[in-house]
């Protein structure tokens, strides 16, 4: 019996080891996480009858220590959670290692080439629905602008012009500023604007559209009270004349905001809608988990939010390979949330979360596994010794 007892020891104590081998090789490894083998006792009625490893604990709860990567693409989740890919054969997996790009065809994969899940583009707020994530690598098309948002200042030490607005002359004007405007085909166009002080608080503003003539009348009047603060002639309308193919289109100026103060005049804000036409320059992933692509005209856009699972059990979750994992009936469903919703975590981009493996605390392991392998070898050895003594004493 003792022997049957020894070798329950030697071959429990083996499983240890490959448990303390497989954390110590994977020390490295991003997202991995320990496992610690449990020794169970075995008996036969009330007979002892030796040990057994009970289980495997996955120290799944514990995280790594965070690399800053750089990589617009790569992502560590601070908290709980997992990433979501699916296989070839439609099944889905759930990792800790953030290691993303794009295929061939614009999706966006994992580290093994599995697709990545998460909603597709907001549309009101609302994020899409769950499926793979693809990313549009071709041009967005041009937006025409319709709208230039211009706070300044316009300076209530101008004296009046002696002399009829002329845009050729800059002694009939007090200011001239220059706004961004692009047609229907992304062509972009210059919109002139001439000041012309005209009263103790009211300024009169030209229009002219790229080297075009300006018109001969004021297209807007800004009327200020005697505190400096716009009262009238908040918006202005200006035409885009129709050219090289594209539509005319009509742009309105909104002065909300602008003043009519001692000093300088200044400008604050010029800001227009609408843009050229732009070529995919690439993607990269920002914090709240939004998938993020450039284009070459300085516009980007939200193609997708990628989605993390939580779980009841995540301790129960079936290890397989790639640093994976898999759900069965003790985990229970998978819980989704965009990061940092629910018991989501939120991301750390241009970041990976590394191994849990905390080598002191192995090696320690592997050393008094040493010394219970040795013991039950003792007792092998001692038995096989007795065993000895006895057949020589018959």
């Amino acid at each position: 019996m003792s022997f049957d007892i020894a070798l329950s020891g030697i071959q429990a104590i083996n499983e240890q080891l490959n448990t303390v081998s497989n954390n110590i090789a994977n020390a490295a490894t991003y997202g991995f996480k320990s496992g610690r083998a449990n020794f169970s006792s075995v008996y036969a009625g009330t007979q002892a009858n030796g040990v057994e490893i009970g289980s495997i604990t996955q120290n799944i709860g514990q995280s790594g220590s965070t690399t800053t990567t750089g990589r617009p693409l790569d992502a560590a989740i601070d908290g709980s959670g997992f990433f979501i890919a699916r296989d070839l054969q439609g099944g889905m997996t759930y990792s800790r290692v953030g290691i993303f790009t794009t295929d061939t065809s614009g999706f966006l994969v994992d580290g093994a080439g599995k697709r990545v899940q998460g909603y597709g583009k907001s549309t009101n707020g609302a994020l899409g629905a769950i499926g793979d994530l693809q990313v549009p690598t071709g041009q967005i098309p041009a937006v025409a602008t319709t709208k230039v948002n211009y706070v300044g200042n316009m300076s209530a030490d101008w004296q009046t012009p002696a002399t009829a607005f002329d845009p050729t002359d800059p002694s009939s004007y007090n200011m001239v500023t220059q706004s961004v405007a692009f047609d229907s085909l992304g062509t972009q166009h210059t919109i002139n604007e001439y000041y012309v002080k005209t009263g103790s608080n009211t300024v009169a503003v030209y229009y002219g559209i790229d080297k075009n003539a300006v018109s001969a009348t004021p297209g807007n009047t800004l009327t200020f009270d005697t505190a400096g603060q716009l009262t009238s002639g908040g918006t202005a309308s200006v035409s885009i004349p129709a050219a090289n193919g594209a539509a005319a289109g009509t742009v309105s100026i909104d002065y909300t905001g602008s003043t009519l103060f001692a000093g300088d005049p200044t400008t604050a804000t010029n800001h227009y809608d609408g843009y050229a036409a732009g070529a995919f320059l690439g993607v990269s992933l920002a914090s709240d988990g939004s998938l993020v692509a450039k284009y070459s005209n300085d516009k980007s856009q939200v193609v997708g939010t990628l989605a993390l699972a939580t779980f009841a059990n995540q301790g129960a979750l079936t290890a397989i390979g790639d640093t994976s994992w898999v759900a069965n009936a003790d985990s229970g469903a998978a819980l989704l949330n965009a990061p940092g919703v629910g018991l989501s975590g939120k991301l750390s981009t241009g970041a990976l979360e590394g191994s849990n493996v905390d080598i002191t605390s192995e090696l320690v392991g592997l050393m008094t596994s040493q010394r219970n392998y040795q013991a039950n070898s003792k007792v092998l050895s001692t038995e096989s010794q007795m065993m000895q003594s006895l057949m020589q004493a018959m």
